[in-house]
């Protein structure tokens, strides 16, 4: 369950009426790992195992193939939950010695982060092979809009999902948090071992530098956003290779990074 039902007064043009609104659950996730606590995320029920396998593998604590243990310590009807991951310490990357603070919260990308080159980014920078042509972005979208259940019911929830080459859908996941999103999409496909297939990264709402980070990390070249994109997020799409597209609606967008990955664009850009 993502969303619950609260009693609310709605007021339209000076007429109150109660309703019953639904709203997108927000609640705490604990990761332990090797039975300490390493962080708290405040995210949607539901898909954690994805989560945290998309997280861990964005902030460099555990990029091996193998899939790790998951035990759930505890599980309360207000939905919050305790699970703790079992990584052999040899397998520990370099980000678990950078242990972000304990609160993690779902809008935050780079919360936590201790010094600034903690949000520093390192390795190749991407190229994508094969163009495409601008007029198939609405349909990805279309695609994702279609199941976006919770937000179909709660208008609160973001949702992410990622396209191969041949623009069929690998995943989609919904949460309250912008970050969350692709983690879980990101976490999916590296649970079924497909990551490599992953070419675009449909977001629904802004685009910051945490979402660039994570699209480098996972090898995602393009990435395409409803809504706008921050500076920071920009420098970095370009210094990575991502072409970064904000503003994706009505038959419009705004292309901030490698437009030479789109057919048709001028080249002087």
């Amino acid at each position: 369950m993502q969303t619950l039902s609260y009693q609310a007064f709605k007021i339209l043009e000076n007429q109150h009426s109660k309703i019953n609104d639904f709203l997108v659950i927000e609640a705490p996730l604990q990761i332990n790992i090797n039975g300490e606590a390493y962080t708290v995320v405040m995210r949607t029920p539901d898909n954690d195992i994805e989560l945290v396998r998309g997280l861990l593998y964005a902030e460099d604590i555990y990029k091996n193939d193998e899939n790790f243990d998951v035990q759930i310590i505890e599980q309360k009807e207000d939905y919050s939950s305790i699970l703790n991951i079992t990584i052999p310490k040899d397998k520990l990357g370099k980000g678990y010695l950078n242990k972000r603070t304990l609160l993690s919260v779902s809008s935050c990308g780079i919360c936590g982060k201790k010094e600034l080159k903690d949000i520093e980014v390192s390795g190749n920078k991407l190229s994508n092979e094969n163009s495409f042509s601008s007029e198939i972005l609405q349909e990805m979208f279309l695609k994702m809009n279609s199941f976006q259940e919770t937000f179909k019911n709660s208008g609160g929830s973001h949702a992410a999902a990622i396209f191969n080459k041949k623009k069929q859908l690998l995943s989609i996941k919904e949460d309250i948090g912008r970050h969350n999103a692709v983690d879980k999409t990101i976490g999916d496909l590296l649970l079924k071992n497909t990551l490599k297939k992953a070419n675009f990264l449909l977001v629904s709402g802004r685009v910051s530098y945490e979402i660039v980070s994570k699209a480098f990390i996972a090898k995602i070249p393009i990435i395409v956003a409803i809504s706008a994109c921050s500076s920071l997020a920009v420098d970095f799409a370009k210094e990575f290779g991502i072409c970064l597209i904000g503003f994706t609606r009505d038959k419009k967008m705004t292309i901030y990074s490698n437009p030479s990955y789109i057919k048709h664009t001028l080249n002087e850009y």
